[in-house]
């Protein structure tokens, strides 16, 4: 019973972190007020919504070879955004789970063929660290 909630709960992750709309925070505090355990509902959601910006970046990292054959995205652009992206982008990735901007942060990341661990790992801070606040202010308030 509670494995198909999680999975649920996973997908949704995943889907909420692409660039399609939508999002998982409402289903996860349903589910923390429904008692389920919430550790494994924080790790759930986090490696579900870090895999979701995982498919952004592969997708920025593959479609952006398609553009520069394509003239539509130009090499010299590419290579200046990403001398400044490597030394910024670590910042930039720890806002991976704020709406709207996020998903185009990790596509960029993956344009700009940005460390493919340290951006794994900047992003799951960025994802845990969100819906860890969200439980805990749930719970504070309720």
């Amino acid at each position: 019973m509670y494995l198909i909630d999680y999975c649920l709960l996973f997908f949704t992750s995943i889907g909420a972190a692409t660039l399609l709309p939508g999002g998982s925070e409402a289903l996860l505090l349903y589910y923390t007020n429904e008692g389920l355990n919430t550790l494994t509902l924080l790790l759930t959601s986090s490696i579900g919504n870090t895999l979701g910006s995982v498919i952004n970046f592969f997708l920025g990292k593959y479609l952006s070879s398609w553009a520069i054959r394509k003239n539509y995205l130009k090499l010299s652009y590419v290579k200046k955004s990403k001398n400044y992206f490597d030394k910024y982008g670590a910042f930039a990735l720890l806002f991976s789970w704020l709406p709207i901007l996020g998903d185009p942060i990790t596509f960029c990341a993956g344009v700009l063929k940005y460390n493919f661990i340290l951006f794994t790992l900047l992003v799951f801070i960025s994802k845990f660290s969100r819906y860890a606040f969200l439980i805990y202010a749930y719970n504070l308030f309720i």
